[in-house]
């Protein structure tokens, strides 16, 4: 390994998000110690240095090079208009954000020339939305639990839904859906235009998507009669093809093969029928193409 001197400093969001992220970068060789109140775990690898932050203040902080990396929400990016380099979309903690009423409602329609207030934590995305609508309107700020302010405080809210169940129990709708949202991992233009430092970002985007595609896939393991082999090949959607090796006595091939974990439902009676045997699944821990 070589000898890097200036840590990386990396914010990863505290809070619901921190779980699945921190599982993310240990499966990628970034052990990270974090307990329920410290904010500055350790790190197994010690060239980073990491910090435990709000997702919402990250975007900024990455921009200002208080932080050469961070872990943050595409909606917080927005949000804030910080200027970093995205350079993963993790597609983790998908969100839409959206505007939603009282089901029934049209507040743009039935608005008689009065402001609308809209209720939201994303001050900006909000503005930008309501311009855009040509609606007179007064903002006020929520901190969390947004769903709750209409009808009584509110006649809209601005907010993000993974399901769309808490608006629906709370008796709202969606109106318009204003952008989708996933966890990315991020950085500074100053560390990017840094070689030493852009190096090992780069290692981190490379090990960081190799757990999320290994996560993706799974390897099948068969055996193969020499009469069904061409009959099973082609029912097999490999990376690029299958492994193919004799079996010993010429008893046939054994068949290993990467494929989509969504694809095994479909893939597995097909080939089943088509002669393999002895098929075995196992997950895969990273791909690296």
């Amino acid at each position: 390994m070589k000898q890097f001197s200036k840590k990386i400093r990396l914010a990863v969001p505290k809070g619901r998000q921190q779980d699945r992220i921190i599982s993310l970068l240990a499966d990628a060789g970034l052990a990270i110690s974090a307990d329920s109140k410290g904010y500055r775990p350790a790190c197994s690898d010690d060239r980073f240095e990491v910090k435990l932050l709000k997702a919402a203040n990250i975007p900024k902080l990455v921009e200002f090079g208080a932080h050469d990396m961070g872990i943050t929400g595409h909606d917080w990016i927005e949000e804030t208009g910080a200027e970093v380099a995205e350079l993963l979309d993790t597609g983790l903690l998908p969100v839409k954000l959206v505007s939603a009423a009282p089901k029934g409602s049209d507040p743009f329609a039935s608005r008689n020339g009065a402001s609308l207030i809209v209720a939201s934590e994303y001050e900006n995305i909000t503005r930008n939305y309501m311009e855009r609508k040509g609606c007179e309107f007064r903002y006020v700020r929520t901190y969390g639990a947004t769903e709750v302010f209409p009808p009584e405080d509110a006649d809209l809210i601005v907010d993000n839904t993974a399901t769309g169940s808490a608006l629906r129990s709370n008796g709202l709708e969606i109106i318009d859906e204003i952008l989708q949202s996933s966890t990315r991992l991020i950085a500074s233009r100053g560390a990017m235009n840094d070689p030493a430092q852009r190096e090992v970002i780069d290692e981190v985007v490379m090990l960081v998507s190799s757990v999320l595609e290994g996560r993706r896939r799974v390897l099948l393991d068969m055996n193969v009669s020499a009469d069904a082999i061409n009959r099973v090949i082609e029912l097999l959607p490999a990376m690029k093809s299958p492994t193919v090796q004799p079996l010993r006595g010429n008893g046939g091939f054994a068949v290993r093969v990467a494929v989509l974990r969504s694809d095994v439902p479909k893939v597995l009676p097909a080939i089943l029928r088509a002669g393999a045997t002895d098929v075995l699944q196992t997950a895969v821990q990273k791909v690296v193409a």
